[in-house]
């Protein structure tokens, strides 16, 4: 059967805008780009009180998208939980991740959830309901190696890594290794800002951060640098727009993305691309998956002071990170759309 429309669904926190939501609005465009009439469907998603979870997985269950007035839908595509619960005779998943606040985050200070017979129920809910809704589709794909592995891990369900490259990967751009160490994303405790700012007193003072982004635990992350004496050496950019991004990539002397078992890690490929080092964690998940220590950036233990090490070492030798950027770069050139398109509409 000839693919020729094609549904996207996501599910959105509303206001809060990140890499999953950046993610999806590229494929809907990547996949109009290649001729398929293509839509977004987006319903929003609340978490708490946890039992508004199952209300919203079933919400999506509700829906059959298999027509839309009155003309078949081709192929529908699924991404982050549950908007792959969708009713569809031809349903792939492209997983971004599940509900990680039940999966591998259960117990950790980033979830809600404990180990109580309440959340204990539910969870086992949760994991049996992705399994049905995602064994439904005729196949499964994820963001990463560290998505699927989740998944064969807590519901026994296979599904083949498909990368895709970042929003800007056309347009980022090499420039001199500057006297700042970048860093971007949502300021939210599982991105561990406060990690890189408890590492900056014993850093070279030579070497500022800047932070880009914006998210719940800007205030905190702020007092952090205050505690930690960083006046001047430390900014919180806010959140940017595409040219002043792409400048802030360009001047730096490499990039620092320590998070906690990151799903993907879009950061990562945009500094390659921009031929700068990172800095990572040895548990930041996806980020691993291409950053290859002393040959694309620099891993080191989630502490303060490693991180610090790590950043000292790019900073006393400018012809390390520029070998480490160029490393970087050559892993990062090849990952492209085409690939993408490819399988998931040939699935």
């Amino acid at each position: 059967m000839a693919i020729h429309t094609v549904l996207v669904c996501e599910t959105q926190v509303p206001f809060v805008t990140g890499g999953a939501e950046s993610l999806v609005r590229s494929l809907v465009d990547q996949l109009r780009a290649r001729g398929y009439e293509t839509d977004l469907v987006s319903l929003p998603f609340k978490w708490y009180p946890k039992e508004e979870i199952l209300a919203h997985a079933a919400a999506w269950r509700l829906l059959d998208l298999s027509s839309s007035n009155g003309r078949p839908i081709d192929l529908l595509i699924g991404t982050k939980f549950p908007s792959y619960f969708a009713r569809h005779p031809r349903k792939v998943a492209w997983l971004i991740h599940q509900h990680r606040a039940a999966y591998e985050l259960c117990g950790t200070e980033y979830s809600d959830f404990e180990h109580v017979e309440l959340d204990v129920g539910l969870r086992q809910q949760l994991v049996g309901l992705d399994r049905q809704m995602l064994e439904e589709c005729r196949r499964r794909f994820t963001i990463s190696e560290t998505t699927s592995q989740r998944l064969e891990r807590f519901n026994g369900v296979h599904a083949d890594p498909l990368y895709h490259p970042p929003r800007l990967a056309g347009r980022l751009r090499a420039g001199p290794y500057g006297n700042y160490v970048l860093s971007v994303g949502r300021l939210e405790s599982i991105k561990r800002v406060d990690l890189l700012l408890k590492a900056m007193p014993d850093v070279d003072p030579s070497l500022r951060l800047l932070v880009v982004g914006e998210g719940t635990q800007r205030e905190h992350f702020e007092a952090v640098a205050e505690e930690c004496g960083l006046n001047g050496r430390v900014e919180f950019v806010g959140r940017v727009g595409d040219e002043t991004l792409l400048e802030l990539y360009a001047g730096a002397l490499a990039v620092a993305f320590v998070p906690y078992d990151e799903d993907y890690g879009l950061v990562t490929l945009e500094a390659f691309l921009a031929r700068k080092p990172v800095v990572t964690a040895s548990d930041s998940g996806g980020t691993l998956e291409f950053v290859e220590d002393g040959v694309s950036g620099v891993v080191c233990a989630p502490e303060a002071d490693a991180v610090a090490d790590a950043l000292n070492r790019l900073v006393a030798d400018r012809g390390l990170a520029a070998s480490l950027g160029e490393a970087g770069y050559e892993r990062a050139r090849h990952i492209t759309w085409d690939t993408v398109i490819e399988k998931l509409v040939g699935a």
